[in-house]
Order: structure tokens, then sequence, then C-alpha cells
């Protein structure tokens, strides 16, 4: 790298296509400012240049808080399932513990049948 390079050209040398992915961080610091040169933040030659590359692009601070500033929850559905199902059937098997005479033995039978197959189905699911 020459001294007087700038962070946004050292991206597109080294990372054509994925600048806005590409996150440098120097000495502990992310370098944000791309109009910096390299001389100018003392990086010398053989000096450790740390990259991050991102899955989704990052982009600089022009606009405000960028992506990876903005904390984002995202709720996924499919990971509630076993919990919720294992709550269903706790509350199932607990009325037909209380409530003993509402249950026939083929409401029972089948309460057992589903209680196997969807443990059945989360062994099989959680042993990878």
């Amino acid at each position: 790298m020459e001294q007087y390079t700038t962070i946004l050209c050292s991206r597109r040398t080294y990372f054509a296509g994925q600048e806005h992915q590409v996150r440098l961080i120097y000495q502990g610091q992310l370098l944000q400012d791309d109009s910096q040169t390299l001389s100018s933040l003392n990086l010398v030659h053989n000096c450790v240049l740390h990259c991050h590359i991102s899955q989704q692009g990052v982009r600089g601070p022009v606009g405000g808080p960028g992506p990876a500033d903005q904390v984002q929850v995202a709720l996924n559905v499919g990971s509630l399932m076993v919990p919720l199902l294992v709550l269903m059937l706790s509350v199932l098997w607990y009325c037909q513990i209380q409530y003993r005479q509402f249950f026939t033995a083929p409401a029972t039978a089948s309460l057992v049948g589903v209680t196997i197959f969807l443990s059945l189905v989360a062994f099989g699911v959680y042993r990878r």
C-alpha cells in the first residue's frame, strides 16, 4: 500500500465489488472516514490492519447512523414453535391430570401419541 492512498481507495483496490461490506480496523479503532490517508493514520509497511467483511452492506456515517450502529431485533417465529408446543402439551397434560373426567380413553391415548411424536421430532431436529 502506498502512503498517500485513502481508505476508500484501499477498499476498492483490495475488495473490488465489496467496498460497502468491508470495515477496516486499525489499533482497535474502526476506520470510518474514507477520505483519510494511510499516512495520516500512521500506517507503515508491515503493520496489521484488520478487516471485517459482513454479509450485509455497511454504509458510512454520511446519512446518520448506519445499519451497523442500529440495534435490529429479528423475531424468528420458527424458533418459538417448539417452546410453544411444549407449553400447549404441558397445559393439556395438566388438564388431563386435574380434570380426568373430561378426557376419555381415546383422548388420553391421542395425547400420549402426540406427545411421543413431538418428542421424537424435537429430538430429531435438535440432534444435529
